[in-house]
């Protein structure tokens, strides 16, 4: 055997070597990432099968020259870096969709790339070949002008509510209907450029089209199934491409994105052609539905809510958006240490649609360094209300609204929510009157067990905290 040969035998082995480890860590990552006290682990383990993938690419032997990836490297690091450093976590769901729309953007290139290489350049291309860059582009297309509309509505570039007008459904069906047909020809006749990039240009079309309906109580979803689309993006290109990594990569993000899509829907008792193409946030739906909240809002002293929380034994916190916003998870945090101080329990009652992304409260409250023993699921928590002396709601709206269990005619009947007016006494920490995501009014805030403390909530809690200290 020649040293050329032994040579490329060992470049290859360490490909494969590199790929599978990648593979193996990913999947362990991911498992890792089921459990908050696993989750550290599972990011370690993910950072280092990307750090495998990368090697075994970089010396592959079809890679002629490293001066555009140094580029790249270059650039992703100069932009990543202090993104990363300075995104607050109030803006992390549309820095997520971001990351989408990058990821999407590279596959969609990619794919262009190698369709007008081998069409272009002469080269034979097989209809399997077709079908996997079409399915990539078709996806990727779609994936990066979705997230671009994800991104514009949570960062309230766009109008938060869905945009709807008469016959959209069928529109959107129309111009996604054809990019499947083009793909279809296109695999019948590899060589139709024509087609391929009509088809670029409708997906592309189509992931505006989809997302403009979908109010901002579906972001959630949105921005977890487009997650989904990214990772069949990237699966395709590795089929297009021969890339066995690239390939179970992209299956785990699309596999992974689909189920947490559905576990969402169902946590807010929706499917997904509820969520797709009922317009769930709509103004003109919630208007339709009318307000079913009677009575007052009931204000209260910042110093009698101290005197309420001085005399609970129990006490929940119910963490929404609004906390997010108010960067209030450090104060809370030492608000509930000095109850603890003085024998009280304190948890946190977790929605798992609370935020604007999947674990936005939990990731928010264990910043704060709180145990995470003490964040319990919705479905643990709500058997304990009746028993809670006080429970605090910080910035949370919809998923607290009781409307969702008593009123039929209400857009969020059936979702299921905490039950916290069932607490002996609530209290609710609200910026101002307003309604939440749905744009519905909250029944919780005129109940007869419920005061309000009106104001930012980082700035309440620091005062309701300096009061507890002087009178505890």
């Amino acid at each position: 055997m020649s040293a050329d040969a032994a040579g490329f035998d060992g470049r290859t082995a360490f490909i494969s070597i590199a790929y599978l480890t990648a593979s193996v860590a990913f999947i362990l990552g991911l498992r890792g990432l089921t459990r908050p006290e696993t989750a550290r682990r599972g990011l370690q383990l993910a950072a280092l099968g990307m750090l495998a993938a990368i090697a075994g690419t970089l010396v592959n032997h079809e890679v002629v020259s490293f001066t555009w990836i140094l580029v790249g490297l270059t650039l992703g690091t100069l932009l990543g870096w202090p993104l990363g450093q300075k995104v607050a976590m109030t803006q992390m769901p549309q820095r997520i969709a971001i990351s989408h729309l990058f990821g999407a953007l590279a596959a969609t290139l990619v794919g262009i790339a190698e369709y007008t290489h081998h069409v272009w350049g002469g080269l034979e291309l097989s209809r399997v070949q077709a079908l996997a860059l079409g399915f990539e582009v078709l996806f990727g297309a779609l994936t990066v002008s979705g997230s671009f509309m994800a991104f514009g509505k949570l960062h309230e570039l766009l109008p938060g509510r869905g945009i709807t007008f008469p016959g959209q459904n069928l529109v959107n069906l129309t111009i996604f209907t054809s990019s499947i047909v083009l793909m279809g020809y296109l695999v019948y006749e590899p060589t139709a450029s024509w087609a391929f990039f009509t088809m670029a240009g409708l997906s592309f079309l189509a992931g505006f089209m989809m997302v403009l309906p979908i109010g901002g109580a579906d972001m959630p979803v949105v921005v977890s199934l487009l997650n989904s689309y990214a990772g069949l993006a990237a699966s395709a290109t590795g089929f297009a491409l021969g890339n066995a990594v690239l390939i179970i990569c992209g299956a785990l993000d699309g596999a992974s994105g689909f189920l947490l899509s559905v576990l969402m829907s169902k946590a807010m008792n929706r499917s997904f052609g509820n969520v797709l193409f009922g317009a769930f946030g709509s103004a003109k739906k919630a208007l339709a539905a009318g307000s079913t909240a009677k009575g007052e809002m009931k204000e209260i002293s910042l110093e009698d809510a101290a005197l309420a929380l001085r005399y609970a034994k129990s006490v929940v916190v119910v963490p929404g958006y609004g906390l997010a916003v108010a960067q209030a998870q450090k104060t809370v945090g030492e608000v509930a240490e000095v109850l603890e101080e003085h024998g009280h329990e304190v948890l946190y009652a977790i929605h798992p649609v609370a935020g604007r992304m999947p674990g936005h409260m939990n990731v928010l409250l264990a910043e704060a360094n709180i145990a995470y023993e003490k964040m319990i699921e919705m479905e643990d928590i709500n058997e304990r209300f009746p028993e809670v002396d006080v429970a605090i709601v910080i910035g949370a709206n919809d998923v607290v609204n009781p409307a969702a269990r008593n009123d039929p005619a209400s857009p969020i009947y059936g979702m299921p929510v905490l039950k916290v007016d069932l607490a002996k006494r609530v209290i609710v920490l609200k910026r101002g009157k307003g309604t939440g995501f749905a744009g519905i009014e909250n029944d919780l805030f005129v109940d007869e067990k419920t005061s309000l403390l009106f104001g930012d909530a980082k700035a309440t809690l620091q005062r309701l905290l300096t009061e507890l200290k002087t009178h505890t």
